[in-house]
């Protein structure tokens, strides 16, 4: 009986012992990958969005600078700020800011599959011809999964909003096209 009580123990000590040399060992190859700070800024890349567009007594002003972090040949992850303006004489302006999550996956080099996490305040004062005006402020809150064709530093491709609620959402569609321009 106390052999296999024994043989218990020296079982769960070769076991211990195996999972914490395995432990340590990834840990030593974890830590050298980072050889100098300068490892770490060669796999950023920065990029963003500006928009424009003007029409009769119609102004739609945004830029949304980002930066991603390239884990490897097929993934990366990043984040972006977001700011915008838009207004349609007499009747509203619009002021939005905020910022989202993302992560690419390039499945091939030509394809990348996208997931982004937006946050976005709206403040928003109506002028119906009312004298103090009325006014709007919330948060909105959207969930992308997009594909599109990568060609270099170049993607184009449409989004989708899982979220989407036409009620609520600042966007009118859910499927929204983009352009992304990494350098």
């Amino acid at each position: 009986m106390k052999e296999i009580h024994l043989l218990g123990k020296l079982r769960s000590f070769l076991i211990l012992t195996a999972l914490l040399h395995s432990c340590f060992s990834y840990s030593q190859q974890h830590l050298n990958s980072f050889k100098s700070p300068d490892d770490f800024w060669q796999k950023v890349q920065f990029g963003g969005g500006i928009g424009l567009s003007f029409g009769s007594g119609y102004s739609d002003i945004s830029l949304s600078p980002s930066a991603i972090y390239n884990i490897n040949e097929t993934l990366a992850i990043g984040l972006s700020l977001q700011g915008g303006y838009i207004s349609s004489k007499n009747y509203y302006k619009s002021y939005t800011y905020g910022g989202s999550i993302l992560g690419l996956i390039n499945p091939i080099p030509e394809i990348q599959l996208s997931a982004e996490i937006e946050q976005i305040r709206v403040n928003t004062k109506y002028n119906y011809n009312f004298q103090n005006g009325i006014s709007d402020n919330f948060w909105n809150t959207a969930l992308y999964l997009g594909v599109g064709y990568r060609s270099n530093n170049v993607t184009i491709g449409v989004r989708y909003d899982v979220l989407h609620d036409e009620n609520k959402s600042i966007y009118s569609e859910a499927f929204m096209p983009f352009v992304r321009v990494y350098f």
